[in-house]
């Protein structure tokens, strides 16, 4: 069977029987426990490795990771779930991740959120990840010097081929199984079967889009307008608008006439934002644009395409109903205009996770939510922090999905 690169602690490969019979032995310093100080003295200490200027200017998503693991949030986060009177919360046990090779930084928040629950964990680390996913290796490793032995007796982080035999190993072996990624990666892992009293927690295929009120826009100064150009860059260009937050359709709500305006001042910013940025996209992903934004002209879901260089491409949709769900190419925005945010609510389906808005009231916002009636969308955010990561993600309260719940009744 394929021996397991160890990415975290760096070690020498292992095998998958080997590993797992590693992770059932009982550490030297006892079970982590729900929100223990150890693994809260390690995330802390982490967070601030991140933060660093050096590490933070080099990757600018590090930033929002270390943010996450702060000190302070944490406390929040385990504050939130904590057990009623005569209940006690515990850890489900081994925890086996899946996370996907494109969002380079999602294992780091489903690992640490499911170690600060006190699992052990494993988490499978794609042999393509580079870049963040490589910085946040050297971080990890950075600071488990001075973190308590039990961290590196409880915590893997490990590269394989795909190999089924691997995969069916650690899937028989866990307690709960966490798979992010696209539909058909998802049904291949569920192939393995879990042990009877183990789970599933799974992150398909989910698509998200903005919204902006075009009156909202208008009663704006041009450094407002500029915020939220530059809001939607960071939601859409970070991990190549691949994530499954980050927004691949925008509709404007309003007026037709000053709603053309706003679109033509918007891209015109995006612009700007694009070239400061120094944002440059490949030939092949420029072909890519190309082919998926003529593709939808041809066949009549778009009826208007413009390209602004390579960076950022325009397309009226013939239909609102017409939104592209599919990645279509990092800086593809295809658009429409619709009269009220109600508009909406028939539109949407049970795939679309993330709404990012500008413009509009807190009682819109919730009258809409009320009328989705959980059909879809999970998060309603403004634009600019759609790639924040919360401890509540696609409908999930995570720290509680990572525990179990012992009740006493005397």
């Amino acid at each position: 069977m394929t021996q397991l690169e160890q990415r975290f602690p760096a070690g020498v490969p292992v095998g998958v029987d080997e590993l797992l019979a590693e992770l059932s032995d009982e550490p030297a310093g006892g079970h982590l426990s729900v929100g223990d100080p150890r693994v809260r003295d390690f995330l802390a200490a982490l967070a601030r490795r991140l933060l660093a200027p050096s590490t933070a200017r080099r990757f600018p998503e590090l930033a929002s990771l270390g943010f996450f693991l702060r000190r302070g949030e944490i406390d929040r986060i385990i504050a939130s779930v904590a057990p009623g009177e005569d209940q006690f919360r515990f850890p489900r046990g081994l925890v086996f991740h899946v996370p996907p090779a494109n969002v380079d930084t999602i294992f780091v928040y489903s690992w640490a959120l499911s170690a600060l629950a006190g699992n052990a964990n494993v988490v499978r680390i794609s042999p393509r990840s580079a870049g963040a996913a490589a910085a946040v290796l050297e971080a990890l490793n950075a600071v488990l010097g001075d973190s308590h032995p039990t961290i590196a007796q409880t915590q893997r982080m490990v590269t394989f081929d795909r190999d089924e035999a691997v995969l069916a190993a650690l899937s028989l072996g866990c307690d709960l199984r966490v798979v992010w990624g696209g539909d058909q990666s998802v049904s291949r892992i569920r192939r393995h079967p879990l042990r009877a009293s183990a789970r599933d927690l799974t992150f398909p295929d989910r698509s998200s889009f903005a919204v902006i009120s075009v009156a909202g826009w208008l009663a704006t100064d041009v450094g407002e307008r500029r915020g939220v150009a530059s809001g939607l860059y960071n939601d859409s260009y970070w991990f190549d608008q691949a994530a499954c937050a980050s927004p691949r359709a925008i509709y404007w709500i309003g007026e037709e006439g000053p709603a053309r305006r706003a679109q033509d001042e918007f891209f015109a910013l995006l612009g700007e934002v694009v070239t400061a940025r120094h944002t440059e996209v490949g030939p092949a992903m420029a072909i890519e644009k190309r082919v998926s934004s003529y593709g939808l002209a041809a066949d009549g879901a778009a009826n208007r395409v413009r390209f602004h260089g390579n960076a950022i491409t325009e397309l009226d949709l013939a239909e609102p109903r017409l939104i592209p769900r599919r990645w279509l190419g990092v800086g593809t925005f295809p658009q429409a205009r619709l009269d009220c945010l109600d508009d909406l609510v028939g539109m949407v389906e049970r795939r679309d996770q993330t709404l990012s808005h500008f413009g509009f009231g807190k009682n819109e916002l919730l009258s809409f939510a009320e009328r989705l009636a959980g059909r879809g969308v999970d998060r309603i955010v403004p634009i600019g922090t759609a790639l924040t990561f919360s401890s509540t993600w696609d409908g999930y309260e995570l720290l509680r999905e990572f525990t179990r719940l012992t009740v006493v009744q005397a």
